[in-house]
């Protein structure tokens, strides 16, 4: 039965209303129905089997993931906080464990052999890295832990040579070893304002990681990810069989969603969000890409922060979720130390080189701010000599939040106070009233040193 409305039609500019149009009752109700048996939103969730098995949305990026098992051994990937880095790697922990029936439905499926290999799976934010004998007591414990877990009989020694041990004697018993390492830059990154300890660590992981090269017989797999990718000549001059696929074409979208993952996968939660919004679903997908797209690492694909994206449908409101779980303070730091310009900040064009000069005594301001994801890649040229990549904000999300931070740092208002102040700058332009715009102006110039 159709239920005509006699009401006249109202001018929502974009909104839309159950009187603005022909209602199909039954129809209505379905799509009520729908909704409300949506599937759980795996915020915060990393660990693979937890979303499988307690049936969590999960955008299958397991066609990618097979991609990348089948072209290579040793790989390096970096991405922002809160990108799917550790899903990823707890992913490619079953899949390795040979837990074909998790996968039941995913690309993956019946596109590879299914053998179970041992794993050594390192999650440096779970080990305890404050000083330098802490760090090193803690690979020594997270060995003791393989150990016992695989009963090897082992003889403990200093960390390097104790790690060697426990991959040979791993292969030997079970065969080829898997090593996943997650988060391996953070025992650098925490405390990369303090240069001395930053050190100290960098050199611990660099005779840890040393491992792994003249271990190439014993290992079926190797996978490391993290934020940064430090220069070759220190952690990376150890692992230089590693393929860094941080900047690849063909594993772009490996990570983050795609604008079709999004209408595909999220369908139900967009139609939600129309819903509580009133607003239609074209104008809601364009808002959604204006606040949450844009990350690209090949200038091409383009990607949104799952965690956003997450939060957005769960909170069923807009507002800076990615940037609110990681204030840039060390950035605005670092920027004001530099005295750097900070209206280059958009369309900076920069040679590839620079991306793989990322050392903790000389960093490039540019380098950190497309690792840590505050800039992404909008443009790549190719030179004669060289590529040159363009640099911008991805999206308003970053852009406006990191701009309140930067009026903050520089100008030493309270950061609550500085998105009031933005908005009555754009009102008074807006209104053409230069007076109140200037005297706002003035105000935040008295405030500067």
């Amino acid at each position: 039965m159709i239920f005509r409305t006699a009401l006249p039609k109202v001018e929502t500019h974009g909104r839309v209303s159950l009187r603005e149009r022909n209602i199909s009752f039954s129809s209505f109700q379905r799509q009520l129905l729908e909704i409300s048996n949506m599937k759980k939103l795996p915020i915060g969730i990393q660990n693979f089997p937890e979303i499988i098995k307690e049936e969590y949305l999960y955008v299958d990026k397991t066609k990618h993931i097979e991609e990348l098992i089948q072209s290579g051994k040793y790989f390096f990937l970096s991405r922002p906080r809160r990108f799917g880095k550790s899903l990823l790697v707890s992913t490619l922990h079953e899949i390795f464990s040979g837990n074909k029936h998790l996968f039941k439905g995913l690309a993956i499926y019946d596109k590879i052999e299914w053998q179970s290999h041992p794993i050594i799976h390192i999650d440096f934010s779970a080990i305890d890295y404050a000083t330098e004998t802490k760090l090193q007591d803690g690979l020594i414990e997270f060995l003791d832990g393989i150990k016992t877990d695989y009963q090897l009989e082992v003889n403990k020694g200093g960390f390097k040579a104790y790690f060697k041990k426990i991959i040979q004697a791993l292969s030997k018993k079970y065969g080829k070893v898997v090593v996943l390492i997650d988060e391996y830059d953070k025992p650098i990154v925490d405390y990369i304002d303090d240069i001395e300890k930053a050190t100290k660590n960098r050199k611990i992981l660099k005779e840890f990681f040393g491992v792994l090269k003249p271990s190439d017989a014993f290992l079926r797999f190797v996978f490391l990810t993290g934020v940064s990718k430090f220069s070759k000549v220190s952690i990376f001059s150890e692992l230089n069989n590693l393929r860094d696929i941080t900047l690849s074409k063909k594993f772009a979208t490996l990570l983050g969603y795609t604008q079709t993952e999004l209408e595909s996968y999220f369908e139900k939660e967009i139609q939600s969000l129309c819903f509580e919004l009133g607003i239609k679903k074209a104008a809601l997908l364009a808002k959604i890409k204006t606040w949450y797209n844009g990350y690209s690492w090949n200038a091409k694909d383009t990607v949104y922060n799952p965690f956003s994206i997450l939060n957005l449908f769960a909170e069923q409101r807009f507002s800076n979720y990615w940037f609110a779980t990681g204030t840039p303070t060390f950035l605005m730091k670092l920027i004001k130390k530099k005295q750097q310009d900070v209206t280059t900040f958009e369309n900076k064009k920069l040679s590839e080189m620079v991306f793989d000069s990322y050392n903790i005594e000389s960093m490039n301001i540019f380098a950190l701010l497309f690792q840590t994801g505050y800039l992404t890649v909008t443009d790549i040229e190719n030179k004669e000599l060289f590529r040159e990549y363009t640099l911008n904000y991805p999206n308003v999300e970053v852009k406006q939040a990191f701009v309140t931070y930067l009026l903050e740092s520089f100008t030493n208002n309270e950061f609550d106070e500085i998105q009031p102040l933005a908005y009555q700058l754009r009102m008074y332009l807006q209104a053409d009233n230069l007076e109140g715009f200037m005297n706002i102006m003035k105000a935040l110039f008295a405030k500067i040193p």
